[in-house]
């Protein structure tokens, strides 16, 4: 079995290094590739990328700012492995966690995992807003594609290779999160949750999701549940 780590990159000069250190030390029993997608960053993230020697590390470039879902789909379209995994770039998620996002995969239970931010695991404390919207906009995907998801809107999605061939996907920026989400549920996949960890960063630290993202999420999956 291998594992494809998809990891969307945006001006993250002061992560970068560390992340792919964690993401590349992580004890997943499984043969690994780490696929950047730099989504033409400018504060020197680029040069950066550049210099990382490890064979396991493919890294794309885009020729403009598209958003994190584009960037998703350049890297999803590169993966050779049986089980694909989105890592964000940041330090906000822990790549040790790898082995429980993988075993509900791999013991045969579920096509896709979510690693969920509100099933008990720790997490820094940060914005009250923050986490009413995530809940509203959670619960509205839960309405319309009738999960009982508790974090719709976390980075840590895995799924097997075959479902993710299976789905179109077309979202640009955030809207990534709940277009794929729509889209599993409509092919009936065996989605799981696990707790995770969470290590949150507020704006002055580079926290880039905002108000206007969380509108955008419930145009979205209004858009995806009605249309394909």
């Amino acid at each position: 079995m291998k594992l494809s780590i998809v990891m969307p990159v945006y001006n993250e000069k002061d992560t970068i290094r560390e992340i792919t250190a964690r993401v590349l030390r992580a004890d997943t029993g499984l043969e690994i590739e780490l696929i950047a997608v730099d989504d033409f960053s400018t504060d020197g993230t680029r040069d950066i990328l550049k210099t990382l020697a490890d064979p396991r590390v493919k890294v794309f470039y885009h020729d403009k700012n598209m958003g994190k879902g584009a960037a998703l789909r350049t890297g999803f379209s590169q993966t050779t492995g049986d089980i694909v995994l989105v890592q964000d770039a940041d330090l906000e998620y822990d790549p040790r966690e790898y082995p429980k996002l993988l075993e509900p995969v791999l013991d045969g239970r579920a096509d896709v995992v979510y690693g969920s931010r509100f099933l008990g695991g720790p997490h820094r404390v940060l914005f009250f807003w923050h986490y009413v919207a995530n809940r509203m906009v959670t619960t509205i995907c839960n309405v319309l594609a009738n999960l009982n998801l508790t974090d719709m809107e976390t980075c840590y999605k895995v799924f097997k290779k075959g479902v993710l061939s299976r789905i179109s996907l077309k979202s640009n920026r955030f809207g990534f999160e709940p277009e794929v989400t729509i889209k599993i549920a409509k092919l009936k996949a065996r989605i799981y949750e696990v707790p995770i960890s969470y290590s949150g960063r507020d704006y002055s630290e580079g926290k880039k999701i905002g108000w206007k993202d969380g509108i955008a999420a419930i145009y979205h999956m209004l858009r995806f549940k009605l249309f394909k």
